[in-house]
């Protein structure tokens, strides 16, 4: 295949007395006329070649009828108001809606669909005032992770010329009982400031609403560690602050106040451990995995705040993991997880079990989102095979019903959902998700996509997808691999995938396409490896490493050069999860997977498919543009390796309807051409079993 041209250096350091060559580095300086020239010509390539592939067309036509839906989130209330989102068949963007009262008429609020012309800027956060009067949200070009916070006056639809924030790209504001300011966390906009240490900038401020931001007060000063986030929290009655420093995803400290008092005190220092905190009615309800991986939650009085005062009220489960901790209609609500699915629990504030909240199956759902003091909650369910659904549920009684559906054009009852456990290369038992219709025929021939993430606590949890029915109905298994390095078991499975563990993640990834190969369902070149940032890490590390076991790869915003990954984007608030190169004993960890640098010449390796996004200000798409021109540039027989770039996008993507259905048809096409499987016709429907 002859790629667009693509120079090499003959660029090596020495770090820690190891050579370690980088022939692409000069990739990495994107606003180079070089780099651009190259960029537009790969993504040009890209798209050609998979704008010829039999079958596209109908892929994208069969997407837009799963894609463009009408849904709703579930809603949030602010005295009488209620606050919530809802997609139309007929827009690219959801809408923010509000109502007064639980049955009011629908007023729209924020409509971002004609912000610009193509759609290029993003709605953020939207947070509603307690009495549901002022909004503050945030407007993101190219749905980056940069933003501009603004204010909103709810009942006439203003936007306040004076309240306009640049540099809110952590920002989550936190609103005063009385609705006349928040507190906000503040990232200077600044060029001199280079990016890999602008996370160590973040301030926390105060700003009172109709006056110049410029004035804001300081509440907490940066910390001048760019390994750090910041971020802060207010009490619903407005009597206590709270200052968490995060390190990484595995420690974090709390400081708090009470509003008025000039200094903050340490209420807890995280070492090895993670705190969150509520406050209600002069108590701080605490969860940590502090001695206990599953976490539990403590009760601690801000008059004797000490360690050695806190009252544990729910004690570590025995099987099943604290995902979240909220409080709603007087009682502790909480989320957990279990073998990767979701119950939902409530509790008295004195941690007495009160009832678990029925859910319609197995499947994920998230927490109670209700208000302290009243007795109605809502929370969100899906599962692979049940798409989202809003559901009600009262307190005090107990009683759950919906609220509201997504109707999707799908016939669910036509497929099965399976969970097995499979051992890991050192005999950990790993959950593994299969998903296909109830009519597949296991004889070792399925084309099957397995996903994985694999890091940074997050659990993958069986939620509904409605881009994989094309892929089912064209005979395909899809799998989903819950590897160590997650959060799906707590603290003791993230830690097993973190740092100098990090390749039992890959050994994880490895052992599940081993399994589906061994009970057939699948053989390796019919077995296609799907993930995504993190997880982008994953499937490049497997495919370096295991290139035989694996057909096909699509790669999205991932992380590939892993000796370089911190000095980019926020690359600095990883480096308590990978470890950094500036370090010789972690340096030899990150070398030894970094799949940029484990290429081999004249290697076999399966087709790619590179995503990236051209304004993705989280992880740098250097590390998509060096591993494409690697991979392309090995000497010997070579599998396509190609770079999609998605334009006026951020790391999780653009935001519109119909960028996402461009993309699903890219990524399924390549898949069906190179995995050799039967094209799709107008219905959905494979024209000829996989070959």
């Amino acid at each position: 295949m002859k790629y667009p041209a693509t120079r090499s250096e003959p660029l090596v350091d020495t770090l820690h007395g190891v050579q370690v060559a980088d022939p692409y580095r000069w990739l990495e300086d994107e606003k180079a006329s070089e780099v651009q020239g190259w960029m537009k010509a790969q993504d040009r390539f890209t798209r050609d070649w998979l704008a010829k592939v039999p079958g596209r067309d109908a892929l994208a036509q069969r997407f837009r009828e799963l894609f463009y839906q009408e849904s709703i989130s579930p809603p949030l209330r602010r005295a009488n108001r209620y606050f919530y989102f809802r997609t139309h068949k007929d827009k690219e963007k959801a809408i923010l809606y509000w109502r007064e009262g639980e049955s009011g008429p629908e007023k729209v609020l924020i409509d971002p669909n004609g912000w610009s012309q193509d759609g290029s800027v993003s709605l953020g956060f939207a947070v509603p005032s307690w009495d549901g009067r002022k909004l503050a949200f945030a407007q993101k070009p190219n749905a980056a992770d940069e933003s501009i916070l603004h204010v909103m006056d709810v009942d006439t639809g203003e936007w306040s010329q004076v309240d306009v924030i640049p540099g809110t790209k952590y920002a989550e504001p936190k609103w005063t009982p009385d609705g006349k300011g928040f507190y906000y966390e503040w990232l200077p906009v600044d060029d001199s400031i280079p990016v890999d240490q602008r996370p160590g900038y973040t301030e926390v401020r105060f700003h009172t609403l109709g006056t110049e931001p410029k004035k804001d007060t300081l509440v907490h000063p940066r910390t001048g560690d760019p390994s750090t986030f910041v971020s802060v929290d207010l009490s619903r009655d407005g009597k206590y602050l709270f200052v968490f420093i995060v390190r990484g995803w595995s420690e974090n400290d709390i400081y708090w106040k009470r509003v008025g008092e000039k200094d903050f005190r340490l209420l807890v220092k995280g070492v090895g451990a993670k705190y969150s905190v509520l406050a209600w009615q002069d108590q701080f309800y605490l969860s940590t995995d502090e001695g206990a991986p599953r976490k539990r939650v403590f009760r601690v009085s801000p008059a004797k705040p000490e360690r050695a005062a806190w009252q544990e009220i729910l004690p570590e489960d025995p099987v099943a993991s604290l995902e979240s901790l909220t409080l709603v209609g007087g009682h502790l609500a909480m989320e957990y997880l279990r073998d990767a699915a979701s119950e939902l629990r409530l509790t008295t504030l004195e941690g007495k079990p009160v009832r678990t909240v029925a859910l319609p199956g197995v499947g994920a759902s998230s927490n109670l989102v209700g208000l302290e003091d009243q007795d109605e909650a809502f929370f969100l369910f899906s599962s692979f095979t049940t798409p989202r659904q809003v559901y009600k549920t009262s307190i005090s009684s107990g009683k759950v019903e919906l609220w509201a559906r997504v109707e999707v054009p799908v016939d669910t009852a036509l497929y099965t959902v399976r969970q097995i456990f499979y051992p890991s290369k050192d005999g950990t038992k790993i959950p593994l998700f299969l998903v296909h219709r109830k009519d597949l025929k296991r004889d070792g021939q399925r084309p099957t996509l397995l996903y994985g993430y694999g890091g940074f606590n997050v659990s993958m949890q069986p939620s509904f997808r409605s881009s994989i029915f094309p892929w089912l109905d064209a005979g395909g298994v899809y799998a989903v691999a819950n590897l160590r390095g997650g959060g799906e078991y707590g603290k003791a499975w993230h830690e097993a995938g973190r740092l100098d563990r990090k390749q039992n993640v890959f050994d994880d990834f490895h052992a599940a396409a081993e399994y589906l190969v061994r009970e057939q369902y699948t053989r390796p070149d019919k077995l296609a490896i799907y993930g995504g940032s993190n997880g982008g890490l994953l499937v490049g590390a497997a495919m370096a490493q295991r290139p035989e076991l694996y057909g096909a790869v699509v790669c999205a915003v991932p992380l590939l050069d892993m000796v370089r990954y911190h000095q980019f984007g926020s690359g600095r608030t990883w480096v308590p999860e990978y470890g950094t190169a500036d370090k010789p004993s972690e340096f030899q960890v990150l070398y030894a997977y970094s799949p940029y640098h484990r290429l081999k010449p004249g290697g076999r390796y399966p087709p790619l498919l590179m995503m990236s996004a051209d304004h993705d200000d989280r992880v740098d798409p250097m590390h998509a543009r060096k591993f494409v021109a690697a991979v392309q540039n090995l000497e010997g027989p070579g599998a396509p390796a190609l770079l999609r770039i998605e334009a006026n996008a951020g790391h999780g993507g653009a935001d519109q309807v119909a960028k996402a259905i461009e993309s699903s048809a890219d990524m399924f096409a390549f898949l069906f051409q190179t995995l050799g499987i039967g094209m799709v016709g107008p219905a959905g429907r494979a024209t000829a079993e996989a070959r």
